[in-house]
């Protein structure tokens, strides 16, 4: 039935500006419209809705992930913007805080202004 049909993908942030300087500024992704209740942005060629909200609830998982071709070099990118990668403990993750799963997909963490969980994955 939705198969033909294009997702929205959602994040939640409870300051617009902020959250636009992040997706925009640091992470590139173009602004296609910003009004009182979200930034909207497109995620090649994904719709992503940053959704102002008084508070926003933490999830203690990834909300938002980009698939990657080279995670050490979008790491590396996003670093000298100002990201700062996750540890997480019992994880073995490397010197720039990947994670190599047991297949060898490589996942790395981050978080947006708003403590919204985000990650990278380049797949085996």
């Amino acid at each position: 039935m939705l198969d033909s049909s294009h997702i929205i993908a959602f994040a939640a942030a409870a300051d617009l500006e902020r959250a636009r300087a992040f997706y925009e500024g640091v992470l590139g992704l173009r602004l296609v419209e910003q009004n009182q209740y979200a930034c909207v942005f497109d995620a090649n060629g994904t719709m992503l809705r940053v959704t102002g909200v008084t508070d926003v609830a933490r999830a203690g998982y990834t909300v938002l992930g980009w698939r990657v071709d080279d995670i050490a070099r979008v790491s590396a990118d996003l670093r000298a913007r100002g990201v700062s990668f996750a540890r997480y403990d019992g994880m073995e993750q490397d010197e720039n805080a990947v994670w190599t799963t047991p297949g060898g997909d490589r996942v790395a963490w981050f978080t947006d202004p708003d403590g919204n969980t985000l990650s990278l994955t380049q797949f085996a």
